[in-house]
């Protein structure tokens, strides 16, 4: 059996499919230190001058190439924004419901020979949003990161655990102190905590000096995102080794660094932020 393949057709398939692995990549927030707004917004932009591709091109099928681009384009942007904004459910449905009523009044131009654009308006609106990408580019440049601070309490107390506890040590859950992200700029950026390792000192006969240092998250979900000018704060919880035989109150001291070797006369919480994290004060 012989299958008659246009090759053209062929290789703008695998572009389309290289463009929409590039869009998707570029929505994972991995490339491109850029806020969620600008990466939005560069998205929409980017659908916007596929619309026009296509509208102004009529040579072979390269309008139907762009077309085809720009509702790759534009389905990542709307995945992009639901994932990255997390709407209601209200507001998903009417984002969906007018990208359908959008595109119905796209394809309903276009068939009806109102959706027309010469080249010099295409060149003239394709100019412009080249300057307001670079222009948002360069202002989200300018705009700072986000900037986190670790207050650690000085100490905290653990009451005594129940003598009857199988192993010589119970592990406590305790509040050490408080991670506060502040984003100054008005876009709105990743929230990318820092991590957290604890290790304990001015304890003997443990059975290990390494702590579990973790956030306390108000729901199971992570938060990844944080809005513009806005500060969120964190509470960072560590759980600590409690002598079953003690029946008095144990006071821990707590510590920010990374050295655990060095003596403590009194139990000690070390914690430790990040990895040479200059973002973190």
């Amino acid at each position: 059996m012989r299958f008659d393949i246009d090759s053209g057709k062929l290789l703008y398939a695998l572009g389309i499919a290289f463009a929409a692995a590039a869009l998707l990549y570029f929505a994972r927030d991995v490339v491109f230190d850029l806020s969620i707004t600008v990466k939005a917004v560069l998205l929409f932009v980017a659908f916007v001058t596929f619309v026009l591709g296509g509208v102004t091109l009529q040579r072979d099928v390269l309008d139907v190439v762009a077309f085809a681009l720009a509702g790759v384009t534009y389905v990542v942007f709307v995945g992009y924004v639901v994932l990255r904004y997390g709407p209601s459910e209200t507001g998903t449905f009417l984002l969906l419901a007018l990208s359908a009523g959008l595109f119905v009044a796209l394809g309903y131009g276009l068939r009806q020979g109102k959706l027309t654009v010469n080249r010099q308006q295409a060149t003239t609106v394709a100019a412009a949003l080249l300057v307001l990408s670079v222009a948002l580019v360069g202002l989200d440049a300018l705009g700072g990161d986000v900037t986190y601070d670790f207050e650690t309490a000085q100490s905290v107390t653990v009451d005594p655990v129940a003598a009857d506890e199988p192993a010589p040590y119970v592990e406590r859950s305790v509040r050490i102190g408080t991670m506060t992200a502040t984003n100054d700029f008005v876009f709105t950026r990743a929230l990318s905590l820092p991590s957290l390792r604890g290790c304990l000192a001015g304890v003997e006969n443990v059975s290990r000096n390494d702590v579990w240092v973790s956030y306390d998250f108000p729901s199971d979900t992570r938060p990844d995102t944080i809005a513009g000018g806005t500060t969120r704060a964190f509470s960072v919880r560590a759980d600590v080794p409690v002598d079953v035989n003690r029946t008095d109150v144990v006071a821990y001291s707590i510590e920010r660094g990374s050295d655990c070797d060095v003596e403590r006369t009194q139990p000690t919480v070390i914690v430790t932020v990040g990895a040479d994290d200059d973002r973190v004060d």
